[in-house]
């Protein structure tokens, strides 16, 4: 794949910020969206908006079209057997918290066990905590090594015959670690659980096929893989989705209302209560077109080649610190010992270079490792060396204005 062409379709990227061209890296975040998404959303709202499902004239029937068109597309993207197992939502987010108070309020009570791992955002770490204080159920951690994996054997040992439910992260959002969630599904089902797969930082970077995990659910937004903001998705297995029950009420994911009690359609609407997100859903179909025609072994390699890199350049710094281990995903979170991660960003900043500081919703791990934040540089498709060539330049930067202010 050639980045330098790629990064011409996101408009966003040609411009300057404070004097310099842009340099983004905090795709981890959010990535940009390329003309393809744009136009396709654009197109929606100027040609065919109207609501789905509901009308029987024109542009009633396009919409949903392009709505029902994108839920297909999303199945063949992660492998999914049918699209009754697709569900739209507002993002990673929401997913999880659509299991957490549909699934495991429902089935999980005193005794049982909910396991997680510290390294967890905090989207996948609060529905839990709070499902088990609401249902008694123990709250188990699956320790982690020394560079901030999780290994199976480890994992072997935390679940037990009364683990209920493990909810991971396949991609860890500030150590970049890629953990073993088609071992662990194996080690969770062999105890009569079900598996969890937060896979926000994943979806984007690499080929997903959710019946090739066995995962039971796995939840992904659009956003941060080159779709709009507000669309994610729920994969689930219909036969936990059928036990499942509604979060939101009203709407199309009515079936039928009387005075006291009422029944709700079949899959996958009866999760989609209100008017759905239409135009990012079709935003998304258009991110997954996208991606596809570039190839996702081809932007798993290519990011792989960028961090190697980046790793590379950034240990030439002296009194930089690394996060995480070797192999990892497209990021690389750090600290200096000159200047604090905010203080790193502001001037990076300054210099037209865009990077996340802060505890990344992740301060269970940030405690874990012994700080209150850090930085970190995460790349996407449109990312070059240039860019990391640049990243470097401004750290060095920072680390000389902050070494002489401070000495």
């Amino acid at each position: 794949m050639n980045a330098k062409e790629i990064r011409e379709l996101f408009p966003i990227l040609n411009q300057n910020v404070n004097g310099h061209p842009l340099v983004y890296l905090d795709s981890a975040a959010t990535s940009q969206k390329p003309v393809q998404v744009i136009e396709a959303m654009d197109r929606y709202y100027r040609e065919y908006n109207s609501n789905v499902h509901r009308g029987v004239h024109t542009l009633g029937t396009l919409a949903t079209d392009g709505y029902e068109g994108a839920r297909e597309k999303v199945r063949t993207f992660i492998n999914a057997k049918e699209t009754a197992e697709v569900i739209f939502t507002r993002g990673t987010t929401t997913s999880l918290n659509f299991v957490a108070q549909g699934y495991a309020r429902n089935f999980i009570g005193e005794g049982d066990e909910i396991v997680i791992t510290e390294v967890e955002h905090h989207a996948n770490f609060i529905p839990w905590q709070q499902i088990a204080k609401r249902t008694g159920a123990t709250l188990k951690f699956i320790p982690l090594a020394e560079d901030g994996t999780i290994t199976v054997e480890v994992a072997e040992q935390t679940i037990t015959p009364n683990t209920k439910l493990v909810a991971m992260g396949y991609v860890s959002n500030v150590l970049g670690s890629i953990n073993p969630v088609k071992e662990i599904a194996q080690i969770v089902h062999r105890h009569g659980g079900i598996m969890v797969v937060d896979g926000a930082q994943a979806a984007p970077h690499m080929k997903v096929d959710v019946q090739d995990l066995d995962c039971d659910f796995f939840a992904f937004s659009g956003h941060k893989m080159a779709g709009p903001t507000g669309i994610g998705v729920l994969y689930g297995k219909r036969a936990l989705l059928e036990k499942m029950e509604p979060v939101e009420f009203g709407g199309e994911m009515i079936d039928f209302v009387d005075l006291y009690d009422s029944t709700w359609k079949e899959l996958p609407w009866k999760f989609e209560g209100g008017t759905p997100i239409i135009a990012g859903a079709i935003g998304l179909g258009a991110a997954i077109d996208f991606v596809e025609s570039i190839g996702m072994d081809a932007i798993c390699e290519h990011e792989h080649q960028l961090v190697t890199y980046a790793m590379e350049r950034l240990r030439q710094i002296d009194g930089l610190k690394i996060y995480g281990p070797e192999k990892r995903s497209g990021l690389v979170t750090f600290t200096m010992k000159e200047a604090h991660p905010h203080d790193i960003a502001t001037v990076l900043d300054t210099e037209g270079i865009a990077i996340r500081a802060g505890h990344h919703c992740c301060q269970p791990l940030m405690k874990w490792l012994k700080v209150s934040s850090t930085a970190r540089a995460s790349f996407y498709l449109y990312n070059t060396e240039e860019d990391i060539d640049a990243l470097v330049k401004g750290l060095i930067k920072t680390k000389e204005y902050f070494g002489n202010v401070f000495s």
